[in-house]
């Protein structure tokens, strides 16, 4: 079935925590740290393709700030099958990098290590018109399979572990082969973003404005707002999709729903955005866009970006069906999350068939209490 011929997506799902070297209450931020990856994603895509028309110099210099890895290779050919209904996923995932410009924002390690921080899968359905995004909790305990990492060393498969410990283990590779095996979905593309790639554009893109139906006081993210509307600029906008103390329970489920509501106020905003009026600007952008992401390898130049994305700039932040991984807390231990199995499968299998999500998979799962609090403006 296609995606023009499919009912409209049903409202935002629920959505759910995160990190495998967490220890302490849910309530806690030390390493509560969150990119807004489709945002990054979204965005940076959309800035590569405009900044591709430039000239000769300048493409190149943006070609070559972008860093690709070849998951083909790495996976082989153990991997589901590619969809032959027109439809497309792609895994975004954020790194919390502690070294170089990330360093000063603080958390974490600062030995260079890397973890992923934030995970989400879209999926684009045929025709490009519609996309549903399924947030994947970092701290939700899963099954990984066996892994090699960048360095060749091989990893045995470990149970019952959490979900970004993958790329902390494998990298990028072992990332996408544990979202393959829980999902039985091929991916299509590899998407990664950093922290500090993405303060910096939405400075470069003016800031964003969004609504707080609620004051945000979180000393931890370092943001504070008043209920009412706002622009927020790159360390406010970081600090929202970062923040745990200031919203819902305190867990990984309530920022996952302000990271989603911002998804949508930022594509919103981009449509609007005259780009074109500068071309330093333009240019500015397209520079911190290729600098702030790693792509697969089929996507590893600017002329894929471009390619990629102008088969995803029909898709509004109302065509964007946003839901979190059903889950609900580990009864043995609240700073983690467990998968609702049922649930889960009536999303993948929604997703493989390029249909809808069924509103069943997202009713009555942990959801963090933080719905609501941020909404576009």
């Amino acid at each position: 079935m296609s995606a023009e011929h499919t009912p409209e997506p049903g409202t935002p799902g629920e959505t759910g925590p995160t990190g495998e070297h967490d220890s302490g209450p849910r309530h806690r931020g030390r390493r509560g740290r969150r990119k807004g990856l489709l945002i990054m994603a979204w965005t940076a895509a959309g800035i590569v393709a405009l900044g591709g028309t430039g000239a000769g110099y300048l493409y190149f210099k943006l070609n070559g700030n972008i860093k690709s890895v070849d998951i083909d290779q790495a996976l082989g050919t153990d991997r589901p099958t590619k969809a032959d209904n027109g439809s497309e996923n792609i895994l975004v995932l954020g790194s919390d990098t502690r070294s170089g410009a990330n360093r000063r924002l603080g958390g974490g390690t600062d030995d260079g290590s890397a973890r992923s921080d934030t995970a989400m899968i879209i999926h684009v359905y045929r025709g490009h018109r519609r996309a549903s995004v399924v947030s994947l909790p970092r701290d939700t305990l899963i099954d990984r399979p066996a892994c090699t990492d960048p360095q060749g060393v091989r990893h045995d498969p470990a149970d019952g572990v959490m979900f970004n410990s993958a790329y902390t283990t494998g990298g990028a590779a072992c990332a996408v082969k544990t979202v393959e095996s829980i999902t039985g979905l091929r991916m299509d593309h590899y998407l990664e973003v950093d922290f500090s790639g993405f303060e910096k554009l939405i400075d470069e893109l003016g800031g964003v404005q969004v609504t707080t139906t609620r004051a945000i006081d979180d000393p931890e993210s370092h943001l504070r707002l008043k209920a009412g509307t706002h622009r927020l600029d790159g360390k406010q906008a970081l600090g929202l999709v970062r923040t745990r103390h200031g919203v819902g329970d305190g867990s990984d489920l309530g920022r996952i729903q302000l990271q989603q509501a911002f998804v949508k106020a930022l594509v919103t905003q981009v449509k609007h955005i005259a780009l074109f009026t500068s071309p330093k600007n333009l240019y500015d952008l397209a520079d911190t866009a290729t600098k702030a992401v790693t792509t697969d390898s089929d996507l590893g130049t600017v002329n894929a970006l471009m390619s990629f994305v102008n088969g995803l700039k029909g898709i509004s932040a109302s065509k964007m069906h946003m839901v979190t991984l059903p889950v609900r807390y580990d009864p043995a231990d609240p700073n983690r999350v467990v998968v609702l199995p049922d649930k889960a499968q009536q999303i993948w299998t929604a997703l493989k068939n390029d249909e809808p999500i069924p509103a069943a998979a997202t009713e009555g799962n942990a959801t963090g209490e933080a719905a609501g609090v941020v909404a576009s403006s």
